[in-house]
């Protein structure tokens, strides 16, 4: 069963509301340890001040070992989907380039039906699904301990 690090913006509703779509569709699945899908807005050192030093380190740390402990990462890149500036949140990508230098399997979600994919993003991903037709579905069947390569069929800038 795999471990699962869900890295995704977490600000906003409609950016929870993917997260948990995506949840789902992993838990649905049966190479999944769904028990160990870490999601990172839920460790969040509320000990400390938001923002603080402190605080920073601990959440940069804590999230970093949860990338490196993962068996692979699943990463949401749509940010601001709805405000029609569909960047991919910094951190995501951050977490991204982490996995990749890991030697981490790197799973891509993405909703928008019609964002171009980065090119970086594009050449490290092990599998890629579109949520925005019947990515989820696929999410929740894929074999996670194969790992087939699962390329997008988008236009790369």
């Amino acid at each position: 069963m795999n471990k699962v690090y869900l890295a995704a913006p977490f600000f906003s509703e409609p950016q929870n509301q993917r997260i948990q779509a995506v949840k789902k569709a992993l838990q649905q699945n049966k190479t999944i340890d769904s028990e160990n899908i870490f999601l990172p807005q839920e460790h969040q050192f509320e000990e400390e001040e938001f923002g603080s030093r402190a605080w920073q380190q601990y959440v940069f740390a804590s999230d970093m070992r949860q990338v490196h402990r993962a068996d692979l990462l699943v990463a949401i890149i749509d940010y601001k989907l709805e405000g029609g500036e569909n960047e991919s949140d910094s951190g995501t990508i951050f977490e991204i380039g982490a996995a990749f230098e890991n030697k981490t399997p790197i799973v891509i979600v993405q909703f928008d039906p019609q964002k171009k994919l980065n090119l970086m993003i594009a050449q490290s991903l092990t599998a890629y699904f579109d949520a925005s037709g019947d990515g989820l579905k696929e999410l929740a069947t894929y074999n996670f301990d194969v790992l087939k390569s699962k390329p997008a069929h988008r236009e790369v800038f």
